[in-house]
């Protein structure tokens, strides 16, 4: 410490001016460097600053403060260690995040794939057209959805309905049922549907009685003619084999498009079952040609059916 006051002994009385011994008063800092000032003994007081006089290996100007040191070490090493703590956080949260990324992509996958299906399996399913029996409504190798939905609530199968259907019992009467693994797996759509499955249009349900064929060349069912125009393939006859049937209760009668290359409900008579498929080995309506994408369309049920409407089946009135 230096000052220009008259130092004082203990008792605060002022020291004797002109001591022989000069006093000093000394600190040494951290760096080893003195600090401290130096009273004269030529009767007058002085101080001399050392931490001005310039050190041999450093700047000029220069001072070292020890507590200024230390609290700069100190927060220098504090902000170090935050930074590394830092660092380690900010890496940890962003592996944990991408492990959470992870299970919840596992976890939507997951979910599409057991919503795919129970759609495949219970409301819509896609088939492909094997042959051309249904041309020119579809050709060999389209796709069509089938509405697996159209008669599940107490619904049948309506004229001029197009429909996908196991021909087990009908059109296959000899062929045994697949085994329960591969039959479950082919209702969920895991296993293909196989060269059971067929897709014809409805032209007579329970209780109609469907002739062929006119003196005007046209199929009647209960009497009426059926004008086929709309969806018979240009150049086809309704029908070369002559028919009269009466179809039984829960079954359809059943026909391609084409008529000619069309093997369906005519050409089973004799077999077991008439030709007629039950209802209940009906998978479903095809409701929509999905692809090829430039002859996507709606089946719908042709206008030439509402003529017949009234007429029989389904306990009305004949």
């Amino acid at each position: 410490m230096s000052t220009h006051e008259p130092p004082t002994d203990r008792d605060g009385s002022p020291a004797p001016t002109g001591a022989d011994t000069p006093t000093r008063s000394v600190v040494v800092s951290g760096t080893g460097k003195a600090v401290g000032t130096e009273t004269r003994p030529e009767g007058g007081t002085g101080s001399v600053d050392r931490s001005a006089a310039p050190d041999a290996g450093g700047d000029d100007g220069a001072t070292a403060d020890p507590d200024a040191a230390e609290d700069s070490g100190g927060t220098e090493s504090a902000e170090s260690a935050a930074d590394g703590e830092g660092g380690e956080g900010t890496e940890g949260a962003a592996d944990g995040g991408g492990r959470r990324w992870s299970r919840d992509l596992l976890w939507i996958g997951a979910v599409c794939v057991v919503a795919l299906l129970l759609v495949n399996a219970f409301v819509a399913r896609p088939f492909a057209v094997p042959s051309g029996s249904m041309e020119g409504t579809l050709r060999p190798g389209d796709r069509v959805l089938v509405n697996q939905l159209a008669y599940a609530f107490d619904g049948r199968p309506q004229r001029g309905d197009v429909v996908v259907f196991d021909g087990i019992g009908s059109f296959l009467p000899y062929r045994d049922e697949p085994s329960g693994v591969k039959r479950l797996l082919t209702e969920a759509g895991l296993a293909p549907a196989g060269d059971t499955v067929y897709v014809k249009r409805v032209i007579g349900v329970g209780g109609d009685r469907i002739t062929c064929c006119g003196s005007d060349g046209r199929l009647r069912v209960n009497g009426v003619p059926l004008d086929e125009s709309a969806y018979l393939l240009p150049g086809d006859a309704p029908s070369a084999v002559p028919f009269d049937i009466v179809v039984p209760a829960g079954k359809l009668w059943v026909m391609g498009d084409h008529r000619s290359a069309s093997r369906d409900s005519r050409d089973h008579l004799g077999e077991p079952g008439g030709g007629t498929v039950p209802v209940k080995r009906v998978i479903g309506r095809a409701d929509w040609l999905l692809f090829p994408l430039g002859r996507t369309t709606s089946l719908d049920r042709p206008a030439a059916f509402a003529a017949i409407e009234g007429t029989g089946g389904h306990g009305e009135p004949r």
